[in-house]
């Protein structure tokens, strides 16, 4: 691979991960930029934020991927639970400065880690960039934005078994291991068939998912692992996938048709 491409698959990794990062937290695209400047931890602007999420920054300064790799070492030694204590002393800092990053970030503080659990700085950030190593496995999941609606539709089907919510509703609530609201709304809302993720927000999702399978004793997490998982989703897509089913010349849908030979019994 010559240094345009890797440098074009670097970026596309990049903005990736940034997606999942962000989605995984459940955060605005206002946390990082407010929090590198309350902090004092470099400088990254909003609009500079939003070109990388989307692949679009093509030569950032150095100053960005400094920023990003101080706060990802910032969230692992201040939130080493995932979340920013409420006692603690950076909550002060936080709340002079921008206060809504105290809720933000006391309910979801992720940092960025490798396989081995190491916590990505300004170096390793500018190296997926670049393309010269690879995203962390479990943020670099190529999952595409044309394909989440029938993943979403496969994963509803799947943590369902086929049947229909309100009967699976509580105990799929008990064994998803998230408890920031938005998430589990957004999670709700996805099995009840009433929305379908996104495609950065499945992939963040995807650790979260395998861990509801381990809660409800359908499968261990090391048993299925992250990319196995999604295989599968995507061999059920598949398999839920059909050709649109013409109308009726009468205009009416075959949906109808169905209603009608219900009401007959």
């Amino acid at each position: 691979m010559g240094f345009r491409d890797a440098l074009a698959t670097g970026r596309i990794a990049f903005a990736h991960l940034i997606r999942v990062w962000h989605a995984r937290n459940g955060w605005s695209h206002r946390v990082l930029p407010a929090l590198a400047e309350t902090l004092d931890l470099g400088r990254v602007h909003n609009s500079q934020l939003s070109m990388l999420r989307n692949g679009k920054l093509a030569s950032p300064g150095p100053e960005v991927f400094l920023a990003l790799g101080n706060i990802n070492r910032w969230l692992a030694e201040h939130a080493p639970q995932g979340h920013l204590d409420p006692d603690s002393d950076q909550i002060l800092i936080l709340r002079t400065g921008h206060p809504e990053l105290v809720e933000a970030l006391s309910t979801s503080a992720l940092p960025v880690v490798d396989g081995d659990g190491r916590v990505l700085g300004p170096g390793d950030l500018l190296e997926v960039f670049v393309g010269a190593r690879p995203a962390p496995a479990a943020f670099d999941f190529s999952i595409q934005e044309e394909e989440a609606a029938a993943l979403s539709e496969a994963l509803a089907q799947l943590l369902t078994a086929n049947r229909p919510w309100r009967q699976c509703r509580d105990q799929l609530l008990a064994a998803y291991p998230v408890s920031k609201r938005s998430r589990r709304d957004r999670f709700a809302e996805v099995m009840a068939g009433q929305r379908e993720f996104t495609a950065a927000e499945l992939a963040a999702e995807l650790p979260d998912l395998r861990r509801t399978l381990a809660q409800l004793g359908a499968a261990g997490e090391e048993e299925l692992g992250p990319e196995r998982f999604l295989d599968l989703l995507r061999l059920k897509a598949r398999s839920l996938a059909a050709p649109p089913r013409p109308k009726a010349a009468n205009g009416v849908s075959d949906l109808a048709s169905a209603i009608r030979r219900e009401l007959a019994g």
